[in-house]
């Protein structure tokens, strides 16, 4: 929660510069150029539903079309690599899927559900009245329209995300350099994936709550009123329900607050005392109860409020003894599969004066973020391209990336050359990153466990040169043949490879 008036301190000059009627107009250009990029990329958005997307669409269609929460039917209708693991040669699910209330565990989150939900509502109302006409489409949230809808949905979110971290990497550097910052995590991370080809996880839907809530925080930091604390508080709960990860960046409101009653207190303010403690009541409440969806399907499924299936039994080690692979490894590494994002992390430690608060408690939630996950036991996210789980992170590392250009203009002041150079890097890290994305989705590579880097970097410059353009017209034209192609090759890898983690 968050300290009055403890907000960035900008200069009045500063505050003249990014008010100007050219830095304005600049800014919508370059949001009205990210629009235009991701228009364009549209028709990458993949309408599947697969793997642990299972898990999380089923919160979305079961309470549409059954108006329950009862996931056999979702179990059984899922791709063949999430069915034939949990149902047996007769349909009926295993018994060990089933809780002890009787409901299927489903141990994934409800939030990306509640985002979907405007999208499917109006697909559902859009089949049946189709249906009405005569035009016989299945109104079983399976069809072919629930599932673009869906897909649409969190391509939406992705981008909306982007332009919420845009935005505050705009507010402390200048336009080109957060939007340059942008495009470059959009194509050179790990969100293409989980925004267009994986799109019922719920790793883009991250990347937009966790970008609403540093933006939306940092914008109120100054002064917060009684609106705005239950404002932030619902947007925090919303994140909890998204993923439960994300939590972790309760520690900047959290720390926000420590630091301001260590200011007020010797002063005896009262005022500004109570103020401070209303607003954090304020917080907390809006916050338990925008957590509510996830409390009631948890004591429904699970039968506890606090219960969180497979999840509470997995021996955490909170030593975080893969700090050092969940950055480095070839089995998913964050910086090794995704090395853009290292210049984005070097960047936060080269603020300028106006963001050092901000870069500071953004600093902070990503330290935070990364000890989780370094504790997990399933650290490397399976079957994973790059480090799936720090897509929540999408904001910072653009946040980051920003700062570092800015930093790196300021240090070749003269010829106009960095934000080409800067361009063209990007532009080259793109590249790569959509070469390496092919091989991981054409099991080129094993899409679980290390890889073999001189394997991968022979592939870029041979095979993936030969195979892309087939695969692109494929993906583009015969989608669904192309799409269980790559299930069956997912299939028989799991059957050769060796005993060991799912």
């Amino acid at each position: 929660m968050e300290p009055i008036a403890a907000g960035p301190r900008v200069s009045a000059a500063a505050a003249g510069r990014f008010a100007a009627t050219p830095e304005n107009d600049r800014t919508r250009f370059y949001r009205r150029l990210l629009l235009f990029f991701f228009l364009l990329s549209l028709p990458a958005v993949n309408p599947i539903v697969h793997g642990d997307g299972v898990g999380y669409y089923a919160y979305a269609r079961a309470p549409l079309i059954q108006h329950d929460l009862r996931f056999e039917e979702d179990w059984r209708r899922a791709n063949p690599n999430f069915s034939q693991s949990r149902t047996r040669a007769n349909g009926q699910l295993d018994p060990s899927q089933y809780t002890q209330t009787g409901y299927v565990g489903n141990l994934f989150t409800i939030g990306p559900a509640i985002l979907w939900s405007p999208f499917l509502v109006l697909a559902h109302a859009g089949v049946l009245t189709a249906d009405h006409l005569g035009a016989h489409i299945p109104a079983d949230g399976f069809s072919g329209p629930y599932r673009v809808a869906m897909a649409a949905g969190t391509a939406f979110y992705g981008f909306l995300g982007l332009l919420f971290s845009c935005a505050l990497a705009g507010k402390y550097v200048q336009p080109r350099w957060a939007f340059l910052a942008t495009m470059g995590v959009w194509t050179a991370s790990s969100l293409p994936v989980y925004m267009y080809f994986n799109p019922a996880w719920s790793h883009a839907h991250s990347a937009f709550v966790v970008a609403l809530f540093l933006w939306y925080w940092d914008r109120t930091r100054t002064e917060r009123t009684a609106r705005q604390w239950l404002l932030l508080g619902g947007i925090s709960g919303l994140m909890l329900d998204v993923y439960f990860p994300n939590g972790v960046f309760l520690l900047l409101p959290c720390l926000e607050s420590i630091r301001s009653y260590w200011r007020l207190l010797p002063s005896q303010n009262r005022a500004r005392l109570r103020k401070q403690f209303s607003g954090n009541v304020l917080f907390m409440l809006a916050l338990a109860f925008a957590s509510l969806p996830t409390l009631i399907t948890r004591r429904i499924i699970f039968g506890g409020f606090f219960r969180f299936g497979s999840y509470s039994a997995l021996p955490w080690d909170w030593s975080a003894p893969h700090w050092r692979a969940v950055l480095f490894s070839s089995d998913h590494g964050l910086l090794s599969w995704t090395p853009l994002l290292g210049l984005a992390l070097l960047g936060l430690f080269f603020p300028p004066t106006r963001a050092r608060a901000t870069t500071a408690y953004c600093a902070a939630g990503a330290a935070a973020f990364y000890y989780v996950i370094s504790s997990y036991p399933y650290w490397d996210g399976m079957a994973s391209f790059g480090n799936r789980f720090f897509i929540s992170l999408t904001p910072v590392f653009i946040f980051g990336l920003a700062l570092l250009l800015e930093r790196v203009d300021k240090l070749f002041r003269g010829p106009r050359l960095v934000y080409p150079a800067a361009a063209l890097c990007l532009a080259a890290l793109a590249l790569w990153n959509a070469g390496f994305i092919f091989q991981w989705g054409a099991h080129l590579l094993p899409p679980r466990g290390p890889i073999s880097w001189s394997a991968m970097a022979h592939n870029q410059f041979a095979a993936v040169p030969r195979q892309i353009g087939g695969n692109i017209h494929a993906y583009l034209f015969r989608r669904s043949a192309l799409m269980n192609s790559i299930e069956q090759k997912d299939i028989e890898q799991l059957k050769n490879a060796p005993p060991g983690r799912p």
